[in-house]
This record gives C-alpha cells, sequence and structure tokens, in this order.
C-alpha cells in the first residue's frame, strides 16, 4: 500500500473496508455508526472490490476497521474496544 493510499484512510478516524453483500459488513458499519456518530468522530467505507490496493492487501479480510489509519478490528468489531479507542 503507497504512503498516499494510507494517508486516505488516516482522512477520517475510521474507515471500514468493506464489500457488497456482506452481512458482516453490515453488522460492523452499524457498530461504526453507533459509537463514531455518539463520539462525534469521523468515519467512512471503503469497497475493497472497487479499489485494487485495498483488495490486494485486505480482501481475505473483510471486513476490516481501521483507527486512524490503522488497522483495529477483522471481521468483527468490538463496540467497547473500539469506543476505549476513539476515547484515547
Amino acid at each position: 500500500m503507497t504512503a498516499d493510499h494510507v494517508d486516505a484512510l488516516a482522512a477520517y478516524r475510521v474507515v471500514v473496508v468493506t464489500r457488497a453483500g456482506c452481512h458482516l459488513c453490515d453488522e460492523v458499519e452499524a457498530v461504526v455508526k453507533r459509537v463514531a456518530e455518539g463520539l462525534g468522530v469521523s468515519w467512512t467505507t471503503r469497497d475493497v472490490d472497487a479499489d485494487p490496493q485495498l483488495h490486494a492487501r485486505w480482501s481475505d479480510s473483510v471486513p476490516v476497521t481501521f483507527v486512524d489509519g490503522r488497522p483495529h478490528d477483522f471481521y468483527r468489531v468490538s463496540e467497547s474496544r473500539l469506543r476505549a479507542a476513539l476515547e484515547r
């Protein structure tokens, strides 16, 4: 992954790498939305299948949750762990 690509992920406090039709992605997005919006934290999603660099690195780990540009959780997200990371 290039430095510019990492910077794009870091533009938001939380980024969820997802794919269409992924039920785990829907569950993770719901948790992230609840926690991030409750704390006033910026967040977004990125489609792993629409980005060759994301696909090459993270396709087998979707959904992946990034906090401050670093991988935080894979497949699922712990609401309490996410909240703790964002409150630091």
